[in-house]
């Protein structure tokens, strides 16, 4: 840029900003917010700078939603548009009633499924009632507006904006959208862990008609279906979080490292922007697809992120239902009658699709749990679905506390008063030195002692075995109390959540909040929160591991996360390679039985193993040859992989020594071996050379590793042996933030997108940070204004609404 060009954007800026800065009124005097704040049109001042990351500035939460929904509809329109036409309930009407929805907003496995589902939102009025509640039961105004205005940035920038992305050109289905939509939208992410866990559960329930009831399950079935279910381990979604306090860092102030593990594609991705009103509001970070505030990130004090919690949002009630009428149910042994609401589809090419909903006192009626659990509907038996989150349109208001907040305690009071996160974890380190760990969610009140006492037979297998519990339904005592501190009735208060504060590190990898510090584990708390003295999982273990250890080296940096982040160490290669390797070498003839029942020449593995250096860099040799290896033993039951079981009194470095003799181990690695060589691939080969992503003809090679692994940088990579192994991502990596202090006025910050802010393949911003992630590189945060105005790329666009 010349400097003449150069003085002139920065002449334009400042303008926009002393007349947006003019015209706000003082924070703290709470004048109402104008309805047109723009004489009749919203409007904002975005800043781009490299990497396509907007910086966006307005006079109010008005205006800031507008700007918001109009540069995420720059990158994203089409994922947006997706996501709205699924909260409208017209995914049939456009798409067909078979066609499957990406998942990012329901569990429903047809558009049939989540038309009926969200369609029975809109016409009981669920997410008008919520916002008619009255803060801080309900959202703020502040929060409401920030949705209004959405919309229309949203609708603003696809009516004077030309679609180039083929996702969704020319599609009909991409339409202005209200105020509502975004809301609901909200509403379903706020869900996404209770009855969107369950929507065809939801949608299929019928009362029985005479014919034989679909088969059930016994107690140790569901029990076992239940805790896979709710495993965080096997979800699309989850996160490793560390903050360290200032006894660790050289100068005495906090460190955070963020890295949330969510899906590449679709709605559910991260965007990235700087969110300002001058004297009010100034954060950075990333925000959820369609959100209007800030899901994770960081202002000039504070920094936080969050990881997917283990705390069960959800429970059942077993219905004992009235004999003259399945649609009644007992309470105290007087009948109650279902209520029962009639929901219609259009569907593309066919007839409207009518069907019934059925709903309780607790909530609707429910006919499964996935697609392992099935909870039939009998002539005596039902079971209702309790989501308290369902009550819950307040995470905007968390967020927004969050976003202003001046240092944990700032953090922790936000989330007392909004209670407002539905399924995660909160860490966070400050400017003054502290750290902070809470698990502060909205649950439905489960104590164990309400679980001993009314816990139906099903319910005393699942409960103990994933925290999901089943009550009695026909007992009014058996219902979810309340605390007094509590914002909505049926959930735990602040004072119950599990909280750490100010210890040398807090770290969560998606296990419970036990070992949120191995020196200070976290105890005391209710079974529906996770579990307390269990087996860790391997990322969890090598987290702690690595954690534990920058703690107590202490003169940490920012730099020290970066290396952290991309440390790519598996530690299921430090406990089971060397034992594999030496296994290996002993096979006679260097043979082993695959599962087949075929003998495999492994003999060349065994060097591969035994060379390979633990790690999962794009040039490690024998990282995927172990990698297709431990996908299949880790199977194997941990009672038998391994010699030495674990122990509840050294929970990080057990269990321990493979037990290389163990049923399945020997051939897993001969079934890997066959694997590689008839896909081709050498078995050192480089792991870069066969994992990796294409974007736009080009190979990126990608680090990282899968959940099994233990690793840090997680990678949920696509096998396709065909196409040269692993050629796409599902989940991992995703918004990644390094984040310090250094006394000066900005923060110091370093961050990574890891699929780029632009779904559209036409963008320069399609695969920009995705060749940074491949080169394990970062962006510098541009977060004070003099750093945003020396951006190189610097643009400035007035985006305004035209009436």
């Amino acid at each position: 840029m010349s400097l003449r060009n150069r003085l002139r954007v920065i002449a334009v800026a400042g303008l926009a900003l002393a007349g947006m800065s003019a015209g706000l009124p003082p924070a703290a005097a709470g004048a109402p917010h104008e309805r047109h704040p723009s004489g009749g049109g919203l409007s904002a001042v975005i800043r781009y700078t490299e990497y396509g990351i907007p910086h966006i500035v307005a006079k109010d939460y008005a205006n800031l939603g507008f700007g918001n929904g109009w540069a995420q509809a720059a990158d994203q329109v089409c994922n947006l548009a997706d996501g709205f036409l699924t909260v409208r309930g017209e995914r049939s009407g456009y798409l067909g009633a078979d066609g499957v929805p990406d998942g990012s907003l329901s569990s429903a496995t047809t558009n049939l499924s989540s038309d009926l589902y969200f369609r029975g939102v809109r016409d009981g009025r669920t997410v008008e009632k919520l916002l008619s509640t009255p803060a801080p039961a309900g959202p703020s105004r502040d929060a409401k507006e920030s949705m209004r205005g959405f919309a229309a940035g949203y609708n603003a920038w696809i009516k004077q904006n030309r679609i180039t992305d083929p996702a969704c050109r020319g599609a009909s289905w991409v339409r202005p959208v209200t105020a509502l939509d975004v809301a609901v939208r909200a509403f379903a992410l706020s869900v996404l862990g209770g009855q969107g866990r369950a929507i065809d559960g939801i949608t299929a329930a019928r009362p029985p008609s005479g014919a034989a009831a679909e088969p059930g399950v016994t107690p140790g079935e569901a029990a076992e279906a239940a805790a896979r279910l709710l495993s965080t381990q096997n979800a699309d979604m989850g996160s490793n979080a560390v903050a360290f306090n200032g006894t660790t860092t050289a100068n005495g102030r906090g460190l955070l490292l963020g890295n949330p593990h969510y899906p590449w594609q679709g709605g559910r991705r991260f965007w990235q922007s700087q969110q300002t009103i001058p004297g009010e509001l100034n954060v950075s970070g990333g925000s959820l697809l369609g959100s209007s505030t800030m899901s994770i990130g960081h202002n000039a004090n504070i920094a936080w992120s969050h990881t997917v919690a283990t705390g069960v949002t959800l429970n059942l009630h077993q219905l004992t239902l009235d004999p003259a009428d399945p649609t009644a149910y007992l309470v105290d042994g007087v009948p109650e009658r279902m209520v029962k609401r009639t929901v219609s589809v259009p569907v593309k090419g066919a007839a409207p699709v009518t069907r019934a909903q059925w709903w309780t006192r607790f909530g609707p009626v429910v006919t499964s749990l996935g697609t392992g659990l099935p909870l039939p509907w009998t002539a005596d038996t039902a079971y209702a679905l309790n989501d308290p989150n369902a009550s819950n349109l307040r995470a905007s208001d968390t967020a927004l506390g969050f976003s202003k907040a001046r240092g944990t305690a700032g953090i922790q009071d936000t989330l007392r008063r909004t209670q407002g996160l539905p399924w995660v974890n909160t860490i966070a380190a400050d400017s003054s030195g502290h750290s902070f760990f809470s698990q502060s969610q909205v649950l439905p009140r489960i104590t164990d002692d309400l679980a001993r006492r009314c816990s139906t037979a099903l319910g005393g297998a699942t409960y103990p075995a994933s925290g999901l519990a089943v009550l009695d339904g026909s007992r009014s005592d058996c219902a979810p109390g309340s605390d007094p501190d509590a914002v909505q009735p049926g959930i735990f208060g602040p004072g119950r959540m599990p909280t750490l504060k100010d210890t040398p590190y807090v770290e969560n990898s998606n296990d419970s909040a036990w070992l949120t510090n191995a020196e200070h584990p976290l105890t005391g708390y209710e079974r529906v929160f996770g579990t307390i003295g269990t087996n860790r999982s391997m990322r969890t273990r090598g987290a702690v591991e690595d954690v534990s250890a920058m703690a107590e080296r202490g003169r940490l940096r920012v730099a020290d996360l970066q290396r952290q982040q991309f440390a790519n160490r598996a530690p299921a290669g430090d406990l089971a390679a060397a034992d594999m390797a030496a296994a290996c070498s002993a096979l006679p003839g260097g043979t082993a039985v695959g599962t087949d029942g075929s003998p495999v020449d492994v003999s060349a593995a065994c060097p591969v193993l035994s060379r390979w250096d633990r790690s999962v860099d794009t040039g490690s040799r024998g990282a995927l040859l172990f990698d297709r290896f431990w996908r299949r033993a880790a199977k194997v039951p941990a009672d038998r992989l391994w010699q030495v079981p674990y122990s509840p009194a050294d929970p990080v470095r057990t269990p321990n020594t493979l037990n290389t003799s163990a049923p399945g181990v020997t051939a897993a690695l001969a079934d890997a071996v066959t694997e590689l060589r008839a896909a081709g691939i050498a078995l050192d080969a480089p792991l870069g050379d066969h994992q990796f992503v294409a974007r736009n003809g080009q190979r990126l090679p990608i680090s990282g590793g899968t959940e099994s692994l233990g690793i840090w940088n997680k990678t949920e990579p696509r096998w396709n042996a065909a196409a040269g192994g692993y050629t796409e991502v599902s989940d991992g990596s995703s918004y990644i933030q390094a984040v310090g202090w250094d006394g000066g006025k900005c923060p110091v910050a370093r961050t990574l997108l890891t699929y780029s802010q632009s779904s559209n393949p036409a963008s320069a911003h399609f695969s920009d940070q995705t060749r940074l992630y491949s080169q394990e590189r970062w962006v510098t945060s541009r977060f004070c204004e003099k750093d945003i105005m020396r951006s190189p790329d610097l643009r400035v666009e007035r985006v305004r609404e035209h009436r």
